[in-house]
């Protein structure tokens, strides 16, 4: 045999320290499809969009009904009523945020409790890429998700709005932006809750400070008086994704382009921080 054809052979066999990139990132896509708790929280994550987006198509029925004997409502409807129907689609996107944001918590949090983690850690001692698979997985996972649910939602709420004489538009920039910014938006969420997962290292301690974040803190920052919350708030990730799907700005608004830095600053920082220490602590 010559040298060759060793050389090749080794070539092929030899891929380095520990396993490669994909073969991780599909390790991590296995267990991600086949536990139960994610299929039945995915799931929930679609019901959850396409009722709300139908209870919302009927409530916006019955608002512009009701509107008709109410001037000062009717004024009101008419202010924002293509607001309102736009936005149907991704009406129930505040609690699948929370679900998908809590899968995300899981996925990493019940490495270190279930001492999962010490296996993949084995295989793969670097940490940094079976943490960027599984980063991968859940993101991509959260934006197709949503993206498909709102266009479900969509196919179940055009009928219901079609009763009412209104129609929904997928093909505006407005409803595209919206569409796709959600996507991005419940990602984003997923990542967040990742990180925390990561550093919290505890499933309840996890969810309790994504649900603290997304939805406790904003409704502090309204009770609470002074200029300095009003100014808060702008920059909280839920008003951040307000702001960038919003048709037209409101008067000291952020740009869209800095809402984007600062949900993207959102993201990034947690994201960093999760995985230095990931890196220094133990298993």
């Amino acid at each position: 045999m010559s040298a060759t054809t060793l050389d090749l052979r080794r070539s092929r066999v030899d891929v380095g320290p520990g396993p490669s990139f994909f073969r991780v990132l599909n390790s991590e896509f296995i267990k991600f499809r086949t536990l139960l708790s994610t299929l039945i929280l995915l799931g929930s994550t679609v019901l959850v969009m396409v009722g709300f987006g139908a209870l919302n198509a009927w409530g916006v029925g019955q608002f512009s009904e009701a509107s008709r004997d109410d001037p000062e409502a009717a004024a009101a409807f008419a202010a924002q009523g293509a607001d309102l129907t736009v936005r149907v689609p991704t009406s129930g996107l505040d609690f699948a945020q929370l679900i998908i944001g809590s899968l995300a918590v899981l996925l990493m949090s019940s490495e270190f409790t279930t001492g999962m983690a010490r296996s993949t850690f084995a295989a793969v001692p670097k940490r940094t890429p079976a943490f960027v698979a599984k980063l991968l997985v859940v993101t991509v996972s959260a934006f197709v998700l949503t993206v498909a649910a709102a266009l479900l939602t969509y196919v179940v709420a055009a009928p219901i709005l079609d009763n009412y004489g209104f129609t929904i538009d997928l093909g505006t920039e407005h409803s595209l932006r919206m569409l796709l910014v959600s996507g991005l938006y419940v990602a984003a969420v997923a990542a967040i809750g990742m990180s925390l997962g990561t550093l919290l290292r505890n499933s309840a301690g996890g969810i309790m400070s994504l649900v603290g974040l997304f939805f406790v803190v904003p409704i502090a920052f309204q009770l609470i008086p002074g200029d300095f919350f009003v100014e808060a708030r702008k920059y909280l990730p839920g008003n951040l994704f307000q702001t960038i799907t919003a048709g037209t700005p409101a008067d000291g608004a952020l740009e869209i382009w800095q809402a984007s830095l600062w949900l993207g600053a959102w993201v990034a920082v947690p994201l960093v921080l999760a995985m230095v220490l990931l890196k220094k602590r133990d298993v």
